[in-house]
């Protein structure tokens, strides 16, 4: 399992030490995350508003926010390119929000890795320039035109205003048997979910699986793909989605773009 990341903004009297104690982190990995070195800024200088992604040793493959003074649900949700009903919903937020509160967002966090560019990265995991800038505004590492080996990017997950599918991320590869995880708001808890490779080719067919609580809630659901042809491609994509209980039509389609 993949460690935990927290997204944070830095207030007036943090240091660095004081956020790595916080969340169980280290000044080092801190630094390494978010390129706290030159030509970007002085060693361990950080500045109120910043935003930080913080590494921890805690054990998940999921990425929290940190709410500020001043954030919103809509506010959040438009961040990191989302819905508000779904930030609320997986949150199972009943009333308003406060500093410090810890809301799970549907992102990811990718380690730029040399030789890569933002359009590589974009290509890759099927996620928008526009989107990832968004999500990375505020970052004092980030910058549009030049980006830093170790660098941790967040990346937007692709969701539906009623789907969030946490397993497999973008870029992932898949083989037979691969775990389908998430959670969704779905009428009588009933999800579906198809593989096709990029010649279109459905290597895994589509299937439907339940969710621990139908609509309004946002329920947990997993699933796997057993393949039922081999992909003729190398690469791939993975729909969730709902159906219409009028005409059978698909619904918040959620599209993946994963690996063979």
């Amino acid at each position: 399992m993949t460690k935990k990341n927290f997204i944070y903004t830095v207030r007036k009297g943090d240091t660095l030490f004081s956020i790595a104690s916080r969340f169980r982190s280290s000044v080092k990995a801190i630094e390494e995350a978010n390129h706290l070195t030159s030509p970007v800024t002085d060693p361990g200088l950080i500045y109120p508003g910043n935003v930080l992604v913080v590494p921890s040793i805690l054990e998940s493959g999921r990425v929290s926010y940190i709410v500020k003074h001043s954030d919103t649900v809509s506010g959040i949700a438009s961040k990191f390119s989302t819905f508000t009903d779904l930030v609320s919903g997986i949150n199972q937020l009943n009333k308003p929000i406060i500093p410090d509160q810890q809301l799970q967002v549907p992102v990811f966090i990718y380690e730029i890795k040399s030789g890569d560019t933002l359009s590589s990265i974009s290509r890759r995991f099927g996620i928008s320039l526009s989107s990832i800038t968004k999500a990375n505004q505020g970052r004092p590492g980030y910058q549009e035109d030049l980006i830093w080996s170790k660098f941790y990017l967040i990346l937007p997950l692709p969701t539906s205003r009623n789907i969030a599918v946490w397993l497999p991320l973008p870029g992932a590869k898949v083989v037979s048997g691969q775990r389908v995880q998430g959670q969704a708001r779905a009428f009588e808890a009933v999800l579906h979910h198809e593989l096709r490779d990029a010649n279109g080719v459905i290597v895994s067919k589509e299937r439907f699986t339940t969710a621990d609580a139908g609509a309004p809630e946002y329920g947990n659901f997993k699933s796997t793909l057993p393949f039922d042809k081999l992909p003729t491609a190398s690469t791939g994509e993975l729909r969730v989605f709902t159906r219409s209980a009028k005409d059978g039509s698909i619904q918040d389609l959620v599209k993946i773009k994963v690996i063979f």
